[in-house]
């Protein structure tokens, strides 16, 4: 994904934290965290992404993908994500909501992106999707 999407304007910003979302940003929090937010939340976080990269997605399903990778950017949420354990229950929470949502517009290209990026963290992972 070469375009910067917080600057796109087919990509409005339908909430507080979609401002927060940039592709750096994202790319450096699931880096940072992704051991402590575990493959299957970062799996989710990834379909996001790529259902986000796609221009065939409408822009009101972005608006909606922006707001939940925003919440999962930004520090400063419900639950800090520093506390152990339960830190990151809330983002995964926002993206879980966010994929269940905006899930007419997954591909199984995305899903299996996701999967694949996913794989390079953990390995063992075994792709599941959410069954909504």
């Amino acid at each position: 994904m070469s375009k910067n999407l917080e600057n796109d304007p087919k990509n409005p910003d339908t909430s507080e934290h979609g401002q927060h979302y940039s592709e750096s940003s994202f790319w450096d929090k699931v880096k940072s965290f992704a051991s402590k937010v575990g493959g299957q939340g970062i799996y989710y976080a990834l379909i996001l992404y790529y259902v986000l990269a796609d221009d065939e997605t409408p822009a009101s399903q972005k608006g909606i993908i922006l707001g939940a990778l925003g919440y999962f950017i930004f520090p400063i949420d419900l639950i800090p994500d520093l506390i152990p354990i339960v830190g990151f229950t809330d983002d995964i929470a926002a993206i879980t909501a966010a994929l269940k949502v905006i899930w007419a517009s997954v591909k199984p290209v995305h899903l299996e992106q996701a999967a694949q990026k996913t794989k390079e963290w953990f390995p063992d992972f075994e792709a599941s999707p959410p069954s909504f």
